[in-house]
């Protein structure tokens, strides 16, 4: 495996320059937004060089394992295309949308599906036929956490290496061959991709990048369900998965739309907190994945995930008031600077 990943390294690094150099031309360049901490266009679509070195690399040393599962794989493909079509031309919501969740129902029929949250309080949290829905909601819905926590340098991509790493980890663990290859070889794109990202940026990962990503670690972390206890997955993915939870629930209790865009997410809220110092914000962040990934990672064998679950829900409630009160405090000194003559 380590050549394969050093290739994939290899070829993602010339992909990704050569889309660097040629960003005007192809048509990808990222244009600043109401999110946006970049005030300049950048180049984007570092995914499709990280993508495409995966799947020019991968047939050749796993070409039967990619047979087994090639419906979860059309489906990695079927959001890449959609994700590239974003990057050159900003597509709908609404089509993201529905290429998202028609590709998680070819992640069901390859077998990849949560078909019990577990023990909790006592009782076995079988899905039955409720499985199908939650499986799609899972994958959608972190596809979509993992594309609104990409707004500072190096900061998606430290986050997917850290779940990634988790989730090779597992793999290992249990012998999975698919999940150590997929979560390996997208790591050493990444890891390429960091080279041209890491502040300041030269390139942008863009929704080819973000939304496969996201897409990928979704279907990893179903199929990683069937090793592990499903609360403790909640930890492994737990920074994109709070961001958006505690992101929802505030503009839930402002009377606002929960899907509004706007500059209130936690690397917002860091970035301002850290003096605008996005290698300090990023840096924050990733350690603290890597510590709810490793508490994820301790609490696998527990039988009864009930204080799991519990200690989660902690975490979200703690969160939640800490980032509201900065943010709240940020809020006023801005306007307060802005007040003065």
């Amino acid at each position: 495996m380590i050549l394969e990943f050093s290739i994939i390294f290899v070829v993602a690094l010339i992909l990704i320059k050569l889309i660097i150099i040629n960003a005007l031309k192809l048509g990808l360049v990222d244009v600043p937004n109401e999110r946006s901490i970049h005030t300049r266009h950048h180049p984007r679509g570092a995914g499709i060089g990280i993508y495409l070195a995966v799947a020019l690399v991968d047939p050749w040393f796993n070409f039967s394992i990619l047979i087994d599962h090639y419906m979860a794989l059309l489906a990695v493909l079927l959001v890449f295309i959609v994700g590239v079509l974003d990057d050159h031309q900003d597509t709908s919501q609404n089509t993201k949308f529905f290429v998202m969740t028609f590709a998680a129902l070819f992640v069901y029929f390859d077998g990849i599906y949560v078909s019990t949250l577990g023990t909790l309080f006592g009782f076995d949290m079988s899905l039955g036929w409720f499985a199908l829905p939650f499986t799609v909601f899972a994958i959608v819905g972190f596809t979509n956490a993992l594309n609104l926590i990409d707004g500072l340098d190096g900061l998606a991509g430290s986050i997917s290496i850290v779940i990634l790493s988790t989730l090779f980890i597992i793999g290992y663990d249990n012998g999975d061959d698919f999940m150590m290859m997929l979560s390996g070889s997208f790591i050493a794109g990444l890891l390429a991709f960091m080279v041209y990202n890491w502040n300041p940026a030269s390139i942008f990962m863009g929704d080819s990048g973000s939304l496969v990503l996201g897409f990928v670690i979704g279907l990893l972390v179903i199929k990683s369900a069937s090793y592990v206890q499903p609360v403790s997955v909640l930890f492994i993915i737990a920074v994109p998965l709070l961001d958006t939870i505690i992101v929802m629930l505030r503009r839930k209790r402002q009377g606002k739309s929960m899907f509004t865009a706007d500059k209130t997410h936690l690397l917002h809220v860091l970035f301002k907190f850290f003096n605008r110092d996005v290698k300090t914000a990023v840096i924050f962040l990733a350690i603290l994945q890597l510590t709810y990934s490793m508490t994820g990672l301790l609490i696998v064998d527990s039988a009864d995930q009930s204080m799991s679950l519990v200690l989660f829900g902690l975490n979200v409630s703690i969160l939640y008031f800490v980032f509201s009160g900065m943010l709240r405090r940020q809020i006023i000194i801005d306007k307060q600077s802005k007040e003065k003559p």
